[in-house]
């Protein structure tokens, strides 16, 4: 597969009025196959425990996945959309950043299937997830 890499300024400009931006999300490196991004833990991403919450944590995976899938498809010809998540919450964050990472691990006509990990800044494991997107073929607005 054919490595290309991607302008982090010009997927930071997708951000502006969404989630990723309300949730502090910022792109650190991405190429074909490969996005890695963090975010905050703050008021923005706690939950009453002043924890990480793991909602937050689900929204980064699938951010990575879905923005790393949308990287590797003709995009006039097909959307992706999430079809599936799961994670494993192993440790807790309450400061700092935490820095997720999405690896492609099966890349189909119709889907792709990524493996996330979300660390702290130490390197530990905070979650490690599973996101399944679906490629879906554009409609033609006249059908």
């Amino acid at each position: 597969m054919e490595q290309e890499t991607f302008s982090i300024e010009e997927l930071s400009k997708m951000n502006k009025g969404t989630l990723m931006e309300q949730l502090g999300i910022e792109y650190l490196e991405a190429r074909t196959g490969y996005l890695k991004a963090r975010m905050p833990v703050d008021e923005r991403t706690f939950q009453p425990m002043r924890i990480l919450h793991g909602g937050a944590t689900l929204a980064l995976a699938e951010t990575l996945a879905s923005i790393g899938s949308a990287l590797m498809v003709d995009r006039e010809k097909f959307d992706v959309k999430g079809q599936h998540v799961s994670a494993d919450h192993v440790r807790s964050a309450r400061s700092g950043w935490v820095i997720g990472e999405a690896v492609i691990m099966h890349r189909g006509r119709s889907s792709h299937i990524w493996s996330v990990d979300i660390k702290d800044e130490g390197g530990h494991l905070i979650s490690t997830c599973r996101v399944t997107i679906f490629v879906v073929k554009k409609r033609n607005p006249q059908e």
